[in-house]
């Protein structure tokens, strides 16, 4: 599986970003995927995950505010960021997660940064 994550940049506090992670490969091997991100000198962290039948979990921090939603037809996730506030700033992960008989294996994008700052 591979992950292919765009979407970041440069926004102000309270404004919207869509991140979005193409996964291509052994898709129908896919479970859930999902987003993660790491700020500058932190671990990296649980954004919010999507199963294949369409159940969504999200970090405390980020009910509300973010949304995860996925486009099977696509193979393409989507996190839908809005009322950014500085501390939301980090490298966001795609992550996907096949489970093949008793084995879960995970895969990670490349990264793509968020910087909300004014």
């Amino acid at each position: 599986v591979q992950l292919q994550a765009s979407g970041g940049g440069l926004v102000q506090p309270g404004g919207s970003l869509r991140l979005s992670c193409a996964a291509s490969g052994s898709i129908f091997s896919i479970n859930v995927m999902g987003w993660y991100r790491q700020a500058p000198g932190k671990r990296r962290e649980l954004v919010a995950f999507i199963t294949s039948g369409g159940t969504t979990t999200y970090a405390d921090s980020m009910k509300g505010r973010f949304t995860i939603s996925r486009d099977n037809a696509k193979n393409t996730v989507y996190l839908q960021m809005n009322s950014l506030e500085p501390e939301d700033t980090a490298v966001y992960y795609c992550n996907a997660v096949t489970i093949v008989a008793v084995t879960a294996t995970n895969y990670w994008g490349q990264g793509t940064l968020v910087t909300v700052s004014s």
